[in-house]
């Protein structure tokens, strides 16, 4: 194990951000100096677990953040503070709804299922002006802006300095681009074990949303911050390891897959309207995934519970052998809660034997009506929590979580349903 207390005397560290993801993907933290850090590891920073979204109430006794010292990630942009995802626990035991606690019990459950799930995220975001009212750059007007020359360089200076941070941490950044929306962009990084893409994907936004405030701007991971333009999806790809070998490789299976990865796939497709609420966990959300046509022709989300192979299309695609990439999840996926659902429906899947059922290369956009009788995505949160809360495959793998969950986001939900908005008012006055 990492000291980190001879780490910071070495890289010059002098604060640590000892940090949580809640259970609405807010990150949670507390900036402890480099001298009280044995003590942190030892007991975990304090916390009040009402005051964060957590289903706590003031009357709970302290919950303590104990940090992963294997986790240390120094700033890039502030290199004398390292950050730390650190575990909750609470009167000597670990916190059963907290998410990274969800999924190292599921990842425990896939080691004794033998084998190791690795995975990597597609993250999409908005750079926009700081009010949220705009895209950042006025010039950024094409109708098919992907991939944008000018408009990539116009925000050289932000892409390239969160892409220098990941090349210094050693992730394997690989590419970035101007995605399909103008103001909008996708960094890449190569995949790891599914708790270390997790703790990236957790670190890589607050790094994004840092550096971009840094140069005057805001990002933003909303999934559909204009009605219009496409929006901010997080695309998943998986893969399950044995020593080193590749689980989901098959030469002389269907497009190089093998039946494990195929009962995977049905695991998710089976469990996919539960996963929504989880996945797509935003009022917002579903504004992404049934979302009319954008200006640049297409949503480039799904809303069927559909596989195929190298067509984007659909929910689940496979765009080469040894790997699937899962086009559910949104911008405002928690990194914990999406690593833990994979892993639960694809192991359902396999304890189950779950039949994906035959493959679809249709064009669902256009002729998703050739395709009979398949399953649709939830059309609101309300439908997906709904799904959630009759999901038995979720509530048994996710444990106290769940009911966790569902509270807080039906308290949402309600929040939501009984505000009044401009439209209500402009289409019913006169009714």
């Amino acid at each position: 194990m990492i000291d980190l207390a001879k780490a910071a005397a070495e890289r010059g560290i002098r604060y640590f951000l000892i940090s949580f993801t809640d259970l609405f993907g807010a990150q949670r933290a507390k900036l402890v100096p480099a001298a009280a850090i044995g003590e942190m590891v030892r007991n975990g920073a304090g916390f009040a677990g009402f005051a964060t979204w957590l289903d706590m109430t003031p009357a709970d006794p302290d919950l303590f953040a104990r940090p992963d010292p294997a986790s240390l990630i120094q700033l890039p942009w502030k290199p004398e503070v390292g950050w730390l995802a650190a575990d909750l626990w609470m009167e000597g035991a670990p916190v059963a709804q907290a998410p990274r606690n969800v999924l190292k019990a599921l990842i425990g459950k896939a080691a004794d299922a033998g084998f190791q799930l690795k995975s990597g995220v597609e993250c999409e975001f908005f750079l926009i002006s700081p009010d949220g009212e705009a895209i950042s750059d006025a010039f950024d007007r094409q109708a098919k802006p992907c991939y944008d020359e000018q408009a990539l360089m116009r925000r050289y200076d932000v892409i390239s300095e969160i892409c220098d941070g990941m090349l210094g941490l050693g992730w394997g950044p690989y590419q970035n681009d101007h995605e399909d929306a103008n103001g909008q962009f996708e960094m890449n990084w190569t995949y790891d074990d599914a708790l270390v893409t997790a703790d990236r994907h957790a670190f890589f936004k607050f790094m994004a949303k840092s550096v971009a405030e840094k140069h005057g701007f805001r990002a933003t991971f909303m999934p559909k911050p204009f009605t219009t333009l496409t929006g901010n999806g997080c695309h998943t790809h998986v893969s399950a390891w044995k020593d080193g070998v590749n689980l989901f490789a098959d030469e002389a299976g269907e497009m190089g897959l093998s039946p494990m990865a195929y009962l995977f796939i049905g695991g998710l497709m089976h469990s996919a309207d539960a996963l929504a609420a989880l996945f797509n966990p935003t009022v917002n959300s579903y504004k992404r995934i049934n979302a009319p046509r954008t200006t640049s022709g297409a949503t480039w989300s799904p809303n069927t519970v559909t596989y195929t192979g190298n067509n984007r299309t659909h929910m689940i695609r496979i765009p080469e052998a040894g790997r699937f990439e899962l086009r559910l999840a949104d911008g405002a996926a928690n990194p914990y809660l999406l690593q833990a659902g994979v892993l639960a429906a694809g192991l359902d899947g396999l304890a189950n034997a779950r039949d994906p059922g035959k493959r679809l290369d249709i064009n669902m956009y256009e002729d998703g009506h050739l395709a009979g009788p398949v399953k649709t995505l939830p059309l609101n949160l309300l439908d997906a929590l709904r799904a959630l809360e009759a999901s038995e495959v979720l509530s048994v793998s996710l444990g106290p979580f769940v009911p966790a969950y569902l509270k807080l986001k039906h308290q949402e939900w309600n929040a939501y349903a009984g505000h009044l908005t401009a439209w209500e008012r402009e289409t019913t006055l006169d009714c």
